[in-house]
């Protein structure tokens, strides 16, 4: 028996692996937690990490323990309160909960709750788990060829990590086997002509003894063909090969005109913050273009999207004739998956309501692979919406989604990107 002691100093990130499984183990529960943090948090500081609670009940544990076993007799103290088979009523919700809600007292006894820190990437991965780009495919190889690595067969030569044991020593069994097969056989036909001898009272002592000085010779014949050699070394062998690029783009379509009060536009800058970290967390090739618009609608840039100040009138479709120019200009759909998020009031000139719609079910969404519409309001649908919804009977691809207040922004969030395709509808 031997035994193996791994005198190696730990690492730096030694309690990595338990973390990792506790995140696991208490996965709903700190999903719960995430979900119920986002809504607490301000613009600036919605991609960075977070203090969660986990109550103490979620991780608490079973304890098993062996019983005394057999009947016992015992002499309790009487009481003048309870008599046998009196219920005992439970506590009042907050008392000895650790909740730190209520005033001091002087009796009871609880728990605190579990605070359990994320780092920003563990934050995003499970905000964000579950989700993905609807009907994202692979589009043509392009110029800038993303290559990947993949198992092509085995090779004589190659570096020690990529030493194949298994193989290599079937490759020597199988050498030793065939190198030594004609002397294995001569050996047992010798041994079996010596037992027969040695059997006989009346043997031939010199022949015994060449019999034995020929089985000796051959072991040693055997015994010198090496168990491995170099020539049985096999190593894997890797190639690389051109995929394709599942390149994909999305706009973000952002309505800043007068009816959009401070209240609404942060709500409005909450989705599209939280669909640029889906995307950073999720995609390496994501192209994302902002365009805002009034009267007027204009590519802008990531600073100028969430922090200008312009206002003005309400004309939807001039961002739809923004994006349509940009696509026709950058972005090919025979290489490009076309995406788009729009995010409004619903407040709209009411006779560009129809051309919205045109220019949705003509233009766009033959190209697009995906458009969601975000109303933000709390009064009754426009016009605008009631025509979007006249593109979303004739297009699977087009979602309209209703937010309130800013509890709704992740519920929608994940109903339009969540894998299960059955909650986009």
């Amino acid at each position: 028996m031997s035994h193996f002691i791994d005198r190696r100093p730990n690492g730096k990130g030694k309690s990595t692996v338990n973390r990792q499984r506790f995140i696991r183990r208490y996965k709903q529960q700190i999903k719960r937690s995430v979900s119920d943090a986002i809504g607490n948090r301000s613009v600036t500081d919605i991609d960075s990490g977070e203090q969660i609670t986990i109550p103490k009940r979620d991780v608490s544990e079973p304890l098993f323990h062996t019983g005394k076993g057999g009947t016992h007799k015992r002499v309790l103290p009487g009481n003048d309160q309870f008599a046998k088979g009196d219920k005992i009523k439970r506590p009042p919700p907050g008392q000895g909960q650790g909740s730190g809600d209520g005033d001091a007292t002087n009796t009871g006894e609880g728990e605190d709750e579990f605070v359990f820190s994320l780092s920003k990437d563990e934050y995003l991965d499970i905000l964000f788990d579950g989700l993905e780009l609807p009907n994202l495919k692979k589009t043509t190889v392009n110029s800038s060829t993303e290559f990947e690595t993949y198992r092509a067969g085995y090779q004589t030569e190659g570096i020690p990590s990529n030493l194949d044991i298994v193989r290599s020593l079937k490759g020597a069994v199988a050498r030793k086997i065939a190198m030594t097969s004609a002397s294995r056989k001569e050996l047992r036909e010798l041994e079996a002509e010596l037992q027969h001898l040695l059997g006989d009272p009346h043997h031939d002592r010199e022949k015994i003894l060449a019999l034995e000085a020929k089985i000796e010779e051959l072991k040693e014949r055997i015994a010198k063909v090496p168990f491995i050699d170099t020539f049985d070394l096999r190593f894997r062998n890797y190639a690389k090969r051109p995929v394709p690029s599942s390149q994909a783009v999305m706009f973000c379509l952002m309505d800043v005109s007068g009816s959009m009060d401070q209240a609404t536009k942060d709500i409005a800058k909450r989705f599209y913050i939280l669909l640029y970290l889906f995307l950073n967390a999720r995609y390496d090739n994501v192209d994302v273009v902002y365009i805002r618009h009034h009267t007027q609608a204009k590519e802008v840039d990531e600073q100028t999207f969430f922090y200008s100040q312009e206002t003005g009138g309400t004309i939807v479709s001039s961002a739809l004739k923004e994006m349509q120019k940009i696509v026709d200009e950058r972005y090919d759909p025979a290489e490009w998956n076309i995406y788009a998020a729009q995010a409004s009031d619903g407040d709209n000139w009411s006779d560009d309501s129809p051309l919205c719609r045109d220019l949705l079910a003509n233009d766009l969404m033959p190209v697009t692979r995906f458009y969601a519409y975000i109303e933000i309001t709390t009064r009754d649908h426009q016009s605008l919406w009631n025509e979007y919804q006249k593109v979303s009977d004739v297009w699977e691809n087009f979602v309209c989604k209703h937010i309130v207040s800013v509890d709704d922004i992740l519920p929608v969030f994940r109903e339009l990107f969540s894998t299960d395709s059955e909650l986009r509808g």
